[in-house]
């Protein structure tokens, strides 16, 4: 049967038909749904892991005792699980296992840009790229199969219009696959010095016969063209802009397999044409191969290294070198982001700006605390970073400064952080964003929220229990819908003689379960447009016609606005 599927699902329909068993993933965008999807069958046990880290270690828990397993994530992500992924390398599989890692070129979601195919280069795994929805669902089916012939884990690269995007999928049956038996095989598993050094010749023999299934695998193709002047090598979602712009004009080799790579088809390909034009979003990583196979592409010095590359881009730069390309005249608006109208975060980012104080902050939505008017956070590196920053700075001599760190960014990252705080006694106070689920990626459960990633209960971390037990004796619990509680704990905290945590917490307005209050009015009578109200950036809130107006459509009736009103023109009742 066909049906319209988004590329996420489609990957997710991919684990299913497959026999995957168990999968355990940490959610970052664009990767988040392949989990969530994967979680409405029931054959396969999913869950939210508390970082990127666990995810695989837990995904090679699962293969190592005979079942197939998955983890996903993005980008980033990778850099938090690269210790287990390297080593993973040596020591091979038992089940198959898949680690798909998602880009986000153009960076929609995300703090850099980074190219997740040096990866699998790096670590010596095979790397399988799919295009579309169809080849999503596929190429997670072979990956497994791969990874079981070669004894290794098998890495599946989406980005992010893959896997946003939705395409024709047909969809097949479930393969039930037997659990493989588990057995005791300390030279392979342990990875110890003496055992380590026996199994990098098993990786480097391993890449020798990849390198050899490269040349014949069907998901590297050679595309026939009529002008032979330019041929394109190309791979992912910038096969398809290619095809979009040139149609069936110039000869493809279009890559499903991105590493390792077919030196022979290259130079094969390569030699057919007049000439190479390699077309790659982010590194010139197939261009910078073919280079060290003597080969003289065209490729970073006609298209961007950085952002997104799209249909009109590709068209745009061939038509440079004189190439007839496609254009599209559609163009899309921006539409720049913002914290939602009732943002728990918002009240508390108003009191650290009031206060002045130097805000080293972390991922999540909270981020866009940085974002005028509030422009509260000064700082942003990675996940966990403003705890271990932050004593850094106190250390350094740094002064009236916080870390502010979400609770699920906490349980990823931020606790070891927090213990470095304790242990090495800097007067810091950090700030936990308590807003009861993990905001950024679409509301998904956490360690501390109490369900799993179904939705039942689970498990539940006392952040306050937590924080004590970690060594810190002021623990403080605020409601950052009260901005004269804020501003007095914050102070008390900033001049304590010891380090602190303050726990802001209210859930995000966007669940489900949360009740708001009535939209508030404005007393245009009282109102005399001091426009103090604007300073919190709610996007519920506007001036016309000379007076603050509040858009009842977005409003949750929060009353941080009506604190700040001097004049009382606010309130959920105009009299």
């Amino acid at each position: 049967m066909k049906q319209l599927m988004q590329g996420n699902t489609a990957a997710a329909r991919g684990l299913y038909e497959a026999g995957c068993c168990v999968a355990s993933s940490y959610p970052g965008t664009p990767s988040t749904e392949i989990t969530e999807e994967t979680a409405k069958f029931n054959e396969i046990y999913c869950e939210w892991a508390p970082n990127e880290k666990v995810a695989m270690e837990t995904a090679f828990g699962a293969s190592l005792a005979g079942r197939r397993s998955f983890c996903g994530m993005k980008h980033v992500g990778l850099n938090v699980a690269a210790d287990p992924l390297f080593t993973l390398s040596y020591t091979g599989i038992n089940a198959g296992m898949v680690i798909c890692v998602a880009d986000d070129a153009g960076m929609h979601s995300s703090q850099n840009e980074q190219d997740s195919r040096h990866y699998a280069r790096a670590a010596k795994l095979p790397m399988l790229e799919p295009s579309d929805s169809q080849e999503a669902l596929d190429f997670f089916k072979r990956a497994y199969d791969l990874s079981e012939e070669y004894d290794c884990p098998v890495i599946v690269k989406m980005c992010t219009r893959i896997a946003h995007s939705q395409s024709l999928v047909e969809t097949g049956e479930r393969n039930e696959v037997p659990a493989k038996p588990y057995e005791k095989n300390i030279a392979k598993y342990v990875m110890m010095p003496g055992n380590a050094i026996r199994r990098h010749p098993v990786v480097e023999e391993r890449m020798r016969r990849l390198q050899e299934l490269a040349e014949r695998i069907d998901i590297n193709r050679i595309e026939s063209g009529n002008d032979k002047s330019i041929g394109i090598i190309t791979s992912s979602t910038c096969y398809q802009y290619v095809k979009e712009a040139c149609g069936d004009s110039y000869p493809v080799l279009k890559l499903g397999m991105i590493w390792p790579l077919p030196d022979t088809k290259i130079k094969t390909f390569a030699e057919s044409v007049e000439r190479l034009v390699v077309v790659e979003e982010l590194d010139g990583f197939i261009e910078g191969y073919c280079r060290e196979l003597g080969l003289n592409p065209d490729g970073k010095n006609i298209f961007p290294i950085e952002g997104e590359l799209s249909q009109n881009i590709i068209s745009e730069r061939l038509n440079q070198i004189h190439y007839d390309a496609k254009k599209l005249d559609e163009k899309i608006p921006a539409r720049p982001p913002m914290m939602c109208a009732g943002c728990p975060h918002r009240g508390l980012f108003y009191t650290l700006s009031k206060n002045k104080c130097t805000v080293l902050g972390d991922i999540g939505c909270y981020t866009l605390g940085a974002v005028a008017p509030l422009s509260a956070m000064e700082m942003t590196l990675c996940m966990g970073a403003s705890v271990s920053a932050l004593h850094g700075f106190n250390k350094a001599g740094g002064e009236h400064a916080v870390a502010v760190i979400g609770d699920s960014t906490f349980m990823h990252s931020g606790m070891t952080g927090l213990a470095n705080i304790a242990y090495n006694q800097s007067k810091s106070v950090v700030i936990i964003l308590d807003n009861s689920i993990t905001g950024m990626t679409g509301h998904q459960q956490n360690p501390t929220t109490g369900y799993n990633i179904k939705g039942d209960p689970a498990g539940k971390i006392d952040l306050e229990a937590l924080c004590r037990a970690m060594g810190f004796k002021r623990v403080r619990v605020i409601d950052p819908y009260n901005l004269k509680e804020c501003d007095d704990v914050l102070k008390e905290e900033l001049s304590a003689d010891e380090s602190s945590v303050i726990i802001s917490r209210r859930p995000c307005a966007l669940l489900k379960y949360v009740k708001h209050n009535p939209p508030l009015k404005v007393n245009t009578s009282k109102c005399v447009a001091c426009k103090s109200c604007m300073k919190i950036g709610c996007p519920a809130l506007s001036m016309k016609e000379g007076k603050a107006h509040v858009d009842e459509t977005l409003c949750v009736g929060c009353g941080v606005c009506e604190q700040l009103c001097k004049f009382n023109a606010l309130s959920e009742e105009v009299k």
